[in-house]
């Protein structure tokens, strides 16, 4: 599966380099504030759509990271409250059942009188 991403991305990218390659003509202007003066930039299209489409992938894949930081770190919360429940619900033996598996008594025997 790690290959075919690896190819899914390498093959986005030699589109994207040459999408960007084929586009790179005359410049286009690129109004920031629509004004008599307008500020602006006189770029290549190639440039703007890269710049463009950054704009918008990077919120999706910061949006991304933020759900599957927070969905993993509720996976380890809930697998170590399933470890902690498990450690305190062993079978831990009592004083009582230690002292009958070994024979002896914790009271005296009635055989035995007090001198």
């Amino acid at each position: 599966m790690q290959i075919v991403r690896t190819i899914l991305w390498v093959l986005l990218a030699v589109f994207i380099v040459v999408f960007v390659m084929l586009n790179y003509g005359e410049p286009q202007r690129v109004k920031f504030w629509p004004s008599e003066d307008p500020v602006g930039f006189d770029w290549p299209v190639g440039i703007i759509a890269l710049m463009f489409w950054l704009l918008g992938v990077i919120p999706t894949w910061l949006y991304h990271r933020s759900v599957k930081w927070s969905l993993n770190r509720r996976i380890r919360s809930l697998e170590n409250s399933i470890k902690s429940n498990a450690l305190a619900h062993r079978d831990v033996p009592t004083p009582a059942a230690t002292s009958a598996e070994t024979g002896d008594s914790l009271t005296p025997s009635s055989d035995s009188t007090p001198a």
